[in-house]
């Protein structure tokens, strides 16, 4: 039975969302440092040495249950969600090489780390995606079609925020490139999962915030690439709609209990905060509004983290996760 089986046996993939979410506020706040002062720097290298560290124990724990659990490890490759989730390692050290960058400024040791986490992404993309050609036990069930599935193209126009202060233009175009053609490809399947399958089971409502997050970082991507401020102000128009769309969804997250895809909120947050205080200019309506969502997303982050705190002592996370067949519509 599932409930015999050793608690890290159930540490998914999905655990390193907790440390791009950590990355991304770090950034938030570092872009609110021309508005808000050498404070907001602090947090943001405060908030950078906390993602460092969740990281080191995230991976600890990630080898320790490759080693002593290789089936479980299977498992999560076999999952029709969850092996999306295995995007967010390579995306956590991208970030991890972000923050550094930001903060610290262009090092060897970040350049290494950023390439670590660029080819990383890249690899999973394509594995990903290659397994929607794979007949019989592949291909792309109507299950595996959920926010998640953005996961691992997100990560690729990520690449772009530390790749050209590091030097690395040419490579962070073409991978941010792959991140444009496959967004709105996943964006399509999802509408007809929805329209034909019925909408996502209540404990993966919380991913729904997952598609904020590509329209707020192509727009902070495509500016570090050197775009016109109007395609950012054309991400920042795609995102702020996208969070009210899905924040309708709110009253309902409200009374779900909690668990791991909750923290699909943070990062998407995070980065619409990053890129509203990245328009901003002081005196303008953006320079209020970007703070504004910047505490929103400490909150947001602030509870979750709390939330973690409750659900390992509770025993509640590392668990088996409840099955949640599709009922068609």
């Amino acid at each position: 039975m599932n409930e015999t089986r050793p608690k890290l046996t159930f540490f998914y993939p999905g655990w390193y969302a907790i440390v791009m979410g950590l990355c991304c506020l770090a950034l938030a706040w570092h872009r609110a440092t021309p508005l808000m002062g050498e404070m907001a720097s602090g947090v943001a290298l405060v908030l950078g040495a906390l993602a460092s560290c969740v990281f080191a124990v995230l991976a600890v724990a990630t080898l320790l249950r490759g080693h002593r659990h290789p089936e479980a490890w299977a498992e999560d490759r076999r999952h029709p969600v969850r092996h999306t989730f295995v995007a967010a390692l390579p995306i956590a050290v991208i970030l991890l090489a972000t923050v550094a960058v930001a903060l610290l400024g262009p090092s060897p040791a970040a350049g290494l780390l950023w390439w670590v986490g660029a080819l990383g992404q890249l690899a999973v993309t394509v594995w990903v995606l290659s397994r929607w050609w794979r007949p019989g036990t592949g291909g792309l069930p109507w299950a595996s079609v959920t926010p998640a599935l953005l996961i691992p193209i997100v990560g690729n126009v990520l690449v772009p925020l530390a790749g050209v202060p590091l030097g690395h233009p040419q490579w962070a175009t073409a991978q941010f490139g792959v991140g444009l053609m496959f967004w709105p490809v996943v964006l399509v399947l999802l509408a007809v999962r929805i329209a034909t399958q019925g909408m996502l089971p209540e404990r993966l409502l919380p991913t729904l915030f997952i598609l904020i997050a590509p329209p707020a970082v192509v727009g902070l991507s495509a500016l570090q690439l050197g775009a016109p401020v109007s395609l950012g102000w054309l991400a920042w128009g795609m995102a702020a709609f996208t969070l009210a769309w899905v924040g309708s969804t709110a009253k309902r997250l409200r009374v779900l209990p909690f668990a791991l895809p909750h923290w699909g909120l943070s990062f998407p947050l995070a980065a619409f905060a990053a890129l509203t205080l990245r328009l901003a200019e002081p005196g303008t309506p953006m320079a209020v509004l970007g703070p504004v969502l910047l505490a929103l997303a400490s909150i947001v982050i602030l509870a979750l983290a709390m939330g973690t705190l409750r659900g390992l002592r509770d025993g509640t996370l590392l668990a088996p996760e409840p099955v949640a067949p599709i009922v068609p519509a």
